[in-house]
């Protein structure tokens, strides 16, 4: 399932870090741990998009100046969504790099029909390759029209399936079609113009700060639709769960396909019900995650 978490945000003008990814998965995990559950500390099936709001550039990073800001996440196992949630709202003041937020809302995003050829885009980087220790390898840049982009991805994503457990063999063996052709229009189009479709980002794993290349760039799938659930439920790549390869359907304005879900705070009454104007702006936010951001490598 896949919920939209959104905030107030209490000072509009604060920024986030460009590459602000491992400052939620921090908080993430820290509201996972603190709930006390020990069998969610270490489950990696979960996957969450950047943070979502109108936004300008500076060279500090991106300033928030929407009332509201939205994070998706998304995981197969609605028990662990809920506790992630109860954590959340226990929390009346969160602080996110420089915002100051506090939950207001969930909506649960109604699962779009997934064929076996689908048209995604990035709402995190896409992050193929996982370094070790004192290696730079997880930096090096890997055209995406290569067949190492696709097989990459499709090594990565096949293991993760026969990690969970939720497969048998039979099913297993048949996902060997899998194939991902990004949008090269798009690609090529963003290097006549000097934009940016790979930046690096930090990740930490167990306190160990690492840099990965991420690209975010549209692209076709081609596979198994049991391989399109779990990607997009659980994410495409390295590091999903530190919010890493978070995918949505292209051309598709996720507010028009949402109901309301059980967590809200009390005497808040949701923007929609008041006025639809921020809702719009929302969205465009959303949109502006396809494209590039300008001035930060």
């Amino acid at each position: 399932m896949r919920i939209r978490l959104i905030f107030s945000l209490k000072n509009k003008g604060a920024y986030l870090p460009f590459h602000h990814q491992y400052i939620l998965a921090q908080f993430l995990k820290g509201l996972i741990v603190k709930g006390g559950q020990e069998e969610f500390f270490n489950y990696n099936y979960f996957n969450f998009s950047g943070l979502k709001g109108q936004t300008k550039v500076s060279r500090s990073g991106l300033h928030y100046y929407s009332s509201l800001v939205t994070l998706v996440v998304s995981a197969p196992d609605e028990p662990f969504i809920d506790y992630l949630l109860k954590q959340v709202f226990k929390t009346p003041k969160i602080e996110l790099g420089n915002l100051i937020l506090s939950p207001e809302y969930t909506e649960k995003e109604i699962e779009p029909p997934l064929e076996t050829s689908n048209k995604f885009v990035c709402i995190s980087p896409l992050v193929l390759l996982t370094p070790t220790f004192d290696d730079e390898s997880g930096k090096r840049f890997i055209n995406p029209d290569t067949d190492e982009f696709s097989d990459l991805l499709y090594e990565s994503t096949l293991t993760r399936m026969e990690k969970s457990g939720w497969y048998n063999q039979e099913q297993m063996e048949s996902f060997y079609k899998f194939q991902v052709v990004p949008d090269m229009v798009y690609v090529n189009k963003l290097r006549e113009q000097q934009k940016k479709f790979a930046r690096i980002y930090s990740v930490y794993d167990m306190d160990v700060k690492y840099e990965v290349r991420g690209y975010t760039l549209p692209f076709t799938l081609y596979a198994a639709s049991e391989v399109q659930e779990f990607v997009f439920k659980c994410g495409l790549g390295a590091f999903t769960h530190k919010g890493f390869g978070m995918l949505d359907l292209a051309n598709n304005m996720p507010s028009q396909r949402t109901e309301p879900y059980k967590f809200k705070r009390e005497g808040f009454v949701p923007y929609r019900a008041q006025t639809h104007e921020p809702r719009k702006n929302d969205e465009r936010a959303e949109n502006e995650d396809e494209k590039p951001e300008e001035g930060n490598d």
